[in-house]
């Protein structure tokens, strides 16, 4: 499961950052680490962006970008 697997409201873990190259680091740097919380908050009307809440603040991300960053099973 990944990230725009999640409907609004659900939480997940972080569990493998996908991507390739500056776009693997930019979600890194922007808090998308292993081990963090996420949770969808908004899905833009025509489904895309998607904004989710990680480390305490609201983050928009394209449903294809948010495909790449994989859930913990388990957690969910």
């Amino acid at each position: 499961m990944t990230i725009d697997d999640l409907k609004i409201g659900q939480s997940g873990t972080i569990g493998q950052v996908g991507g390739e190259g500056p776009l693997r680091l930019r979600f890194l740097d922007m808090g998308l680490i292993p081990g963090t919380r996420v949770t969808l908050r908004k899905v833009a009307p025509m489904g895309d962006p998607i904004q989710i809440q990680v480390r305490g603040y609201e983050l928009t991300i394209r449903r294809e970008d948010a495909a790449k960053i994989a859930l913990k099973e388990e957690e969910l």
